[in-house]
Parts: C-alpha cells; structure tokens; sequence
C-alpha cells in the first residue's frame, strides 16, 4: 500500500484505487453456515454508506466516541472504517453510558440503552438483513443504510494524530493504527495477495489487526471467521485449501 497513508480510511482508498475487483473480506458464520465475500469494491462503499449516515443522519462528528458492542462480523468491519473516516473514534465495547452514541448488536441492546445519544442496531441477518421488529429506541442500521450516498466526503479532514480507536484499554491515534497494522502485517507474513484466515475476536487489538488492519494494510485479505471453534479439523482443513488461505491467526 502507498507509504503516505496515514489512517485507515486512506489505506482502503489505496486499496480500491489499485484493485478494485479483488476480495476483501470474506466472512463465514459457523453456527448459520452464512459466507459472504465482499471485494474492496463493495466493502468501501458499504463503508461510505455507513461514513454518510454517521455523519448526516446521526450527526457524528470528529472526536466523537462511538461504543460499538459488535461481534467479528463484516459488518463490524465496516463501521470501523467508517468510523475512520469520519475522524470518529470507535471505542471497541466500550462503555455506552460515556459515548456520544452507540452501535449494538442483538446481544447488546440492553447494554446499549445506557447511551444518551443516537442508537443504531444491526440484527447481523444473512445478507444484512433487518429486525423482524425494530428494536424500541434504536434505528434498526439496515433499515437506514441502503438510501445513503455511495460516495463519502467528510466535513472536515481527518486529522491522522487524533485518537481513533479504543480496544480493551488501549487507545491509538489513526497513525498508530496503520503503523501497528503494518507491523503486524510483516509478523504475520502478510503481503499483497495474502489471505488470512482468523477466528480471533474482536474485542482485542490483536483480533481487529487481524480481522481488518493487517491485511488491509498489507494489500491481502482476510477470511473472517465467527464461532469457528465449531468446526472439527477435517473442515478447517477443506476451508484453508478453498479459500486459499496462506496464513492463519486462529
């Protein structure tokens, strides 16, 4: 990826300026069978629909704390980078008592109803799919997000030396994001074309570097993995030679 690239929202412009077409996240659910291959095409603009609705409808703006109480999930992924590039900084299960607003899945609407901001739900649905019936005092996210612009324009620049990401008591800069994603690329054996499988959470840095921040910022991909303990070695076995894995953070 390019050497100026200073946060995360920039390395995915890289990405998408130098190859469009290829995948980017793939993502298997183990408890549903669900798998969903998104190219960087499709994941960046998942990530300026998201980008527009923080910024407009939920009038985000930079150095904002966002708690999202998600799982490792492409969708996960995509508000991190929205986030990014928003200038909002996502506080990884953080506490939504101290956020300006909230992002929650199924498992964390309770929780989340401590924030005295703007709420938004995702039921992680196959395929992105809403509620069956809204969650009370929550903006249900696939509801919302469809009529958003495919382009993002921030209101004001990003400034790659704010804070930008919190995870278990942890926080960085989006400078430091990409440099330690960088670093853990090169530890990981990450380069252009890799794809690593991982079934690490998302609730550590290591799981998010992982999980997103490494390959993307070595120009491969991840093969992200939720509940993937269920699988027996057999199936692992079949899924690291479909997908042509070439690392693994399990």
């Amino acid at each position: 990826m390019n050497a100026s690239d200073r946060t995360p929202a920039d390395l995915l412009r890289s990405a998408l300026a130098a190859d469009p077409a290829r995948p980017l996240v793939t993502f298997y659910d183990d408890a549903t069978g669900e798998r969903v291959e998104l190219s960087v095409a499709t994941f960046a603009n998942w990530v300026a629909k998201t980008a527009n609705l923080l910024q407009g409808d939920l009038a985000a703006e930079p150095g904002d704390r966002l708690a999202l109480l998600l799982p490792a999930h492409w969708q996960s992924a995509v508000w991190l980078l929205a986030c990014s590039s928003v200038g909002v900084v996502a506080d990884v299960q953080g506490d939504p008592a101290s956020a300006d607003l909230v992002v929650s899945g199924p498992d964390g609407l309770d929780r989340a109803r401590a924030c005295r901001g703007e709420r938004m739900a995702l039921a992680l649905r196959p395929l992105g799919g809403r509620f069956p019936q809204p969650p009370e005092g929550f903006a249900d996210y696939a509801v919302e997000v469809p009529g958003q612009g495919d382009r993002f324009a921030p209101y004001a620049p990003v400034d790659p030396g704010a804070p930008a990401l919190a995870v278990a008591g942890t926080g960085l800069t989006a400078e430091q994001v990409v440099a330690r994603a960088r670093e853990d690329a090169a530890a990981l054996g990450l380069g252009p074309g890799s794809r690593l499988l991982t079934g690490r959470a998302y609730d550590t840095w290591e799981g998010l570097s992982a999980g997103l921040f490494a390959p993307l910022a070595a120009g491969g991909s991840v093969v992200l993995c939720r509940y993937l303990d269920q699988l027996d070695a057999d199936a692992l076995a079949k899924r690291v030679e479909s997908e042509r894995i070439t690392g693994t953070a399990v």
